[in-house]
């Protein structure tokens, strides 16, 4: 206990020695008046205001202190923007001043901030990789050419379903749809699936794959103290490397194997039969453009976070409609009259369901399966609104208290669909009221497969089968909706509910 004593000690002195500096400092010239915020603590800031789901902490200071706020984070000033005028401040109009990210200590984890598009500053690998995506993986062209994969998986999906829905059994909605996603990834990257709906390593996938989130987004002392960053004292970057780790053992695996079946084949350039072919054409090409460990990382990024945040998405759009039976009764009523009761719902008839559209949309107001988006980090002194946002300050939108802002929503916080009826809102990142995908030129570059997945699985649940809640939950309004904070938003408790017959 001496030891450990001492070492607190230490490591308290050390802290407090860098805040009396930043203190007496004071503040830089030039760097303007911070936007408004809660008076900070010596030394550690704000940080005792974030509690366990920072989003409604932050959305509740905001009321204060207004859509643009500053607090400090130990040693970080971070900059909180909460309404959508401010929103496009900081993703449209200042987009280059704040386009790159503040990237976590947990994500150092085999060097995941080098390779990841989702962390790299905005450079040349980053632009090789957003094309990438943008040409090769996500284009509509791809998807289109895809969509019997989709199909299929979909299929696959209902199969669980009704096989549950004969044995009366309840299913858990989430990892369904956990599963349907990871295996459409999967064979999008592989060709291969890497569960099937009822197995244990579905679920030990899922429980990794949300490590990862709840670790990323786990408040860490080693981004607010870099002093104590190669300590790493609450082992999250330990951990994350174990995760990451099985992760990118799993990716090396499938290269190596088909890097062999490639060299069998005798052929330096196999067809591009899946997203793994046509990153290791692209590399042969030029590896400048991609190598082995930006191939990795990227799929490390689409296998987490693809399949975490759209499967949680699903969970949260059935959870609303089974609390509001009207909205489930519209929804089932326009696909029945549109395609037909029972039929399966096609990426061709999206675009003639409406109110499909709309139930998506609001369930992503009401649910942003990444609340806080990825965080920013100003690149300069920069003038927002009447405020500065001082050079390497952490900029976080929070899109969870956006979605809910009285001053641009009716009824901010009931489950209405038919407001998106009448409106030209969308989620591509052009309406800064609506941004679940974020926006500029780090929107996620998933949003188009994402929402095709998204209005599949859930037309096909609500044309395919009724839904009553599990025994315990007696009436849709005592169901539990309360959230779990990770990088990701999930549902505490998750959604599990038996199918029965339309």
């Amino acid at each position: 206990m001496d030891i450990l004593s001492c070492l607190l000690w230490f490591l308290l002195t050390c802290v407090l020695a860098i805040a009396l500096k930043s203190f007496s400092s004071g503040r830089k010239p030039g760097s303007g008046e911070l936007p408004p915020g809660p008076s900070p603590f010596p030394v550690i800031g704000n940080l005792l205001e974030l509690g366990d789901k920072p989003h409604k902490t932050l959305a509740m200071l905001a009321q204060i202190h207004g859509p643009i706020m500053s607090l400090k984070f130990g040693q970080v000033t971070t900059v909180v923007i909460s309404s959508e005028t401010m929103a496009k401040e900081i993703l449209q109009t200042h987009d280059v001043s704040f386009c790159n990210r503040t990237v976590p200590d947990a994500l150092l984890a085999h060097r995941h901030q080098d390779f990841s598009m989702a962390w790299v500053p905005v450079s040349t690998p980053w632009r090789n990789l957003r094309k990438i995506c943008n040409l090769h993986i996500f284009s509509g062209q791809k998807l289109d050419a895809n969509q019997d994969l989709r199909r299929e998986k979909i299929q696959e999906l209902l199969v669980y379903v009704k096989e549950s829905c004969r044995a009366g059994r309840a299913i858990d909605i989430g990892q369904a749809a956990f599963n349907t996603t990871l295996n459409l990834i999967s064979n999008t990257m592989f060709s291969v699936d890497m569960t099937d709906p009822s197995s244990d390593t579905a679920r030990g996938l899922k429980e990794l794959v949300w490590g990862i989130m709840e670790e990323v987004g786990k408040p860490n002392l080693a981004d607010y103290f870099p002093v104590l960053k190669k300590l790493d004292l609450q082992g999250i970057r330990r951990r994350l490397t174990t995760h990451f780790g099985k992760m990118l053992e799993l990716f090396d695996r499938m290269i190596d194997q088909r890097l062999m079946l490639r060299q069998q084949h005798g052929s330096a350039h196999a067809q591009s039969k899946d997203m793994l072919d046509t990153l290791l054409n692209i590399s042969e090409d030029n590896g400048a453009e991609i190598d082995r460990n930006y191939i990795k990382h990227l799929f490390l990024d689409l296998f987490a976070a693809g399949s975490e945040t759209t499967s949680s998405t699903l969970e949260w759009a059935v959870a609303e409609l089974l609390r509001n039976p009207e909205a489930l009764s519209k929804a089932r009523s326009e696909i029945e009259q549109t395609i037909g009761k029972g039929k399966s719902v096609e990426e061709s008839d999206i675009t003639r369901l409406p109110y499909l559209q709309a139930v998506v949309k609001e369930t992503f107001r009401l649910h942003p399966a990444v609340p806080l988006l990825l965080p920013r980090k100003a690149s300069e002194n920069i003038k927002v609104g009447s405020y500065t946002v001082p050079k390497d300050a952490q900029v976080l939108v929070n899109a969870w208290a956006i979605g809910r802002d009285a001053n641009t929503w009716d009824k901010p916080h009931c489950f209405m669909p038919e407001r998106f009826l009448e409106s030209d809102i969308d989620i591509k990142g052009r309406n800064f009221e609506l941004i679940p995908f974020g926006g500029g030129r780090r929107i996620c570059p998933g949003l188009p497969l994402a929402m095709r997945m998204l209005y599949l699985m859930l037309g096909s649940f609500i044309n395919s089968f009724d839904w009553k809640l599990e025994d315990g939950v007696t009436t849709p309004e005592n169901m539990d909706m309360e959230e779990k904070f990770g990088l990701t938003l999930q549902k505490a408790k998750p959604l599990r509910a038996v199918p029965v017959p339309i």
